[in-house]
């Protein structure tokens, strides 16, 4: 028992010997798992190398919202690869993304290819990659036409205004200075947005700048060969010779600046122009659909007076019609006169002048150079006179008048000088100026001391007098009114219906009338009894029977 708990085996007993089966193979099945694992790792490596895309590398100015293994590559919303590293350039003023495309899409390995980061962004175009605040930032593609391989690839830092196939076309424009135009400013015809400014870049001889711009199909064929373009950033708003201008495009114009095009007014060509057809971006749309200028000429006017008000820039008109501008306006001294004249430079624009441009063309006929002096030439002779006038009242700012007047004075005329320097005569205010002066001079010469010394003493007397009338007339005059008053109380009072008088006279009357009717009875009864004289008066007749009275007869006796 004891040995049994030791786990000793019993003496003589021997142990089961295991039984080894040989494979007829002579190789164990065992072996099969890791050969099936290889088989399956080679065929997943085979298919990996098979299914994978060319690899590129990508080069941006900074890493901002690119993570490796996350970071996608989309082109419209696909996805066609992802970021697999990023690295510090060697002299680290980059970084440099490797992207693994899909096998679909090697043609974005190709040349032209354009890749670039998507993040918000708030542009000139407006605000772009909203959506990336949430999914995170991605790598945009845009594939060119080129089928030549390329893996190495610079990335664009702001998305491109036109991706690859967009329909459309580019145009080409030229200005002085940019402005607030960018990249992404909107290009807008009749008020609608059909495009936009996708490059800009200096001349280079340095004397002004070239934009492209791209306007969107089928949009693209309201540009024809005689449309014309104008900056139409901000608010246009002048104060000028010829009165307060506004003029606005869009709010976001207004704020972020535009170019908007037109063809101009009447007839024109309206072939629809050609890509990337050159045309130059005018200040403002006034400007822009004026008639052409054509060459400008230049001209000189020297005033003898003060032309405060003119600025650079003022209109220059010919009868009303604006022909040119202001370029210089300078002093110069006459040491004869002792005086500071003002010369003023302008450009004068023949072609503005239109038919009548052309008819004095085919009158004078010549060297077209020559056209313009001898054209001056007889103008002057006709009276032609530059006038600085008054354009706004509320500022007093001045432009120049030219006008032809008949009864003018005759004046020498250079027509071969350079520059041709164009008579003036006073302008309005001087004018105005010159009658106020002859009309002060006419006051000044009224003797208002002998005047004012006559006045005084007229005065004078005329105090005295009136002194005399209030204490001595008056007082008098009063009395004969109080005087006059009484009497004519008096009368009134003799005249009372109730006077005295008044009574006395109807109680004569009244005796007269019965003398009046004693004569009359008395005559009556000579004349029917004239030997009363003689005889006297006989005994007064029996009065007749008398008859009851009618009622008439009683209503007509009654008194």
């Amino acid at each position: 028992m004891s040995h049994m708990q030791e786990g000793n085996t019993p003496e003589g007993e021997d142990l089961p010997q295991p039984e080894v089966r040989r494979s007829k193979m002579g190789v164990s099945l065992i072996w099969l798992v890791p050969i099936i694992a290889a088989l399956v790792g080679i065929s997943l490596l085979v298919n990996h190398f098979i299914s994978a895309g060319p690899q590129i590398e990508v080069t941006f100015q900074t890493g901002e919202g690119i993570e490796i293994g996350k970071t996608q590559v989309k082109y419209k919303n696909v996805v066609i690869g992802k970021v697999t590293s990023m690295r510090l350039s060697k002299d680290r003023t980059h970084v440099r993304v490797q992207i693994d495309l899909e096998k679909n899409a090697s043609e974005f390995a190709t040349k032209g290819t354009r890749y670039w980061v998507v993040r918000p962004r708030i542009g000139a175009g407006g605000v772009s990659g909203f959506d990336t605040l949430l999914s995170g930032a991605f790598i945009g593609a845009d594939t060119g036409t080129s089928e030549e391989d390329q893996s190495d690839f610079t990335g664009l830092e702001t998305p491109p205004a036109v991706t690859h196939g967009a329909p459309g076309r580019r145009f080409q424009l030229h200005t002085a200075d940019l402005g607030s135009l960018d990249i992404g400013s909107p290009v807008y015809f009749r008020r609608i947005q059909v495009g936009r400014i996708v490059s800009y870049e200096l001349d280079k001889d340095g004397k002004g700048v070239s934009l492209q711009l791209f306007v969107d199909g089928p949009n693209d064929r309201f540009v024809t060969k005689d449309s014309r373009f104008w900056n139409a950033s901000g608010v246009d708003v002048s104060l000028g010779a010829d009165g307060l201008k506004l003029n606005t495009q869009s709010l976001a114009t207004v704020i972020a600046g535009g170019v908007a095009f037109q063809d101009p007014l009447g007839p024109h060509d309206e072939t629809p122009a050609p890509e990337m057809s050159e045309y130059t971006l005018f200040a403002d749309q006034g400007t822009a659909l004026a008639p052409p200028d054509g060459k400008p000429r230049y001209i000189r006017m020297r005033f003898e007076h003060s032309l405060r008000g003119l600025n650079v820039d003022a209109p220059v008109e010919l009868l009303g019609v604006k022909v040119g501008k202001v370029v210089s306006v300078n002093l110069d001294y006459d040491p004869e006169k002792h005086s500071f004249p003002v010369v003023v430079g302008a450009l004068v624009y023949p072609q503005r002048l239109g038919k009548a441009h052309e008819k004095l063309a085919q009158v004078l006929g010549g060297d077209p150079e020559t056209l313009f002096p001898r054209i001056m030439k007889g103008l002057v002779e006709h009276g032609l006179r530059a006038q600085a006038r008054s354009g706004n009242l509320l500022t007093g700012q001045l432009y120049i008048a030219m006008d032809v007047d008949p009864k003018a004075a005759k004046v020498p005329f250079d027509a071969n000088g350079k520059p041709l320097e164009v008579p003036t005569v006073p302008g309005d205010f001087d004018h105005l100026q010159e009658q106020l002066s002859s009309i002060v001079d006419k006051i000044s010469k009224i003797p208002f001391d002998s005047i004012g010394k006559n006045v005084d003493g007229s005065l004078k007397e005329l105090n005295g007098t009136l002194h005399q009338v209030n204490t001595e007339l008056l007082p008098e005059a009063k009395k004969t009114l109080q005087g006059v008053n009484r009497t004519v109380g008096t009368a009134n009072d003799a005249l009372s219906e109730n006077s005295p008088l008044q009574q006395n006279i109807a109680n004569t009357l009244e005796e007269l009338q019965r003398t009046v009717r004693s004569v009359r009875a008395f005559t009556d009864y000579l004349g029917r009894h004239p030997e009363a004289l003689l005889r006297g008066r006989g005994a007064d007749a029996p009065p007749p029977a008398s008859a009851p009275p009618s009622t008439k007869q009683g209503k007509e006796g009654q008194p």
